[in-house]
């Protein structure tokens, strides 16, 4: 990581410390008592639920930083998982082609939609596909931790007392990209403090939901009860959710040997 000069790490006398914690400066939640308060904003009749014991007086700003920043991107994820999941589920596909350039074998989108449910359609893609997502999403994922690209719109690293949940601009690339990831269409720019914060606990929420209810349709389609959607007729899939590579990848390094792997459990 960049620029972790300020962390100093102790394990002599209990919890992990840091000096220098560069917190001095934010106004986002660092401590138990700024979770309450989030939590009963977000869900006022439920209120402070933590059975884990994530969150208690001794817990680093760090660490809730890092929490926070997890939830509402993956609840991001999954909002966007979730209608896609519905929609894919549903038969519809772009109506052009994926890959037919020269000698490539041609493959549209209506091969890959007829391939099963989403999990099925997943194993279907041709291995090049699969690379590409991967390393696109791990594109973003870099860029939105970088500390360079986080300062250059005046922001800092969300275990830095920066913002949970920012995504920057592309404004660093050479090349112009039209739009941006969050907010392409400038939407949010001249809402007040108190407008973004109440679409953020709305997002928060969302989030939630929508985590809860992708993993549903993930269980349903392998069988099992879910109370809502076990009868909806989703599509039964009998592959792997956890395992992106399959015996078609198999031209792909490691992916053959990470197939013979087998967990004790």
């Amino acid at each position: 990581m960049e620029d972790v000069d300020w962390v100093e790490f102790s394990f002599k006398d209990g919890p992990m410390n840091t000096d220098q914690k560069p917190w001095t400066d934010s106004s986002e939640i660092s401590d138990k008592a700024g979770m309450v308060t989030l939590a009963n904003k977000l869900n006022p009749a439920f209120g402070f639920y933590d059975p884990l014991g994530i969150v208690d007086a001794d817990t680093m700003p760090e660490t809730i930083g890092w929490f926070r920043h997890a939830e509402i991107k993956h609840g991001r994820v999954a909002m966007a998982g979730f209608v896609v999941y519905v929609i894919q589920s549903a038969g519809v596909h772009f109506p052009w082609n994926l890959q037919g350039i020269g000698n490539e074998p041609v493959i549209s989108f209506a091969d890959i939609s007829a391939a099963g449910g989403p999990g099925d359609q997943w194993d279907a893609l041709p291995s090049s596909a699969k690379v590409q997502i991967i390393l696109g999403v791990g594109f973003l994922e870099w860029w939105s931790e970088s500390s360079t690209v986080l300062a250059a719109e005046g922001q800092k690293h969300y275990v830095r007392g920066g913002k949970p949940g920012f995504f920057p601009s592309f404004n660093l690339i050479p090349h112009p990209v039209p739009l941006n990831l969050f907010d392409p269409f400038g939407l949010t720019k001249k809402l007040t403090a108190e407008q973004k914060e109440t679409k953020l606990l709305a997002e928060i929420n969302n989030g939630r939901l929508a985590m809860i209810g992708l993993f549903g349709c993930l269980s349903a389609s392998k069988g099992l009860i879910v109370p809502g959607l076990d009868g909806i007729g989703l599509t039964p899939y009998a592959g792997q959710y956890m395992a992106p590579f399959g015996a078609s990848d198999a031209a792909l390094p490691f992916v053959e040997s990470m197939g013979q792997v087998s967990l004790p459990f």
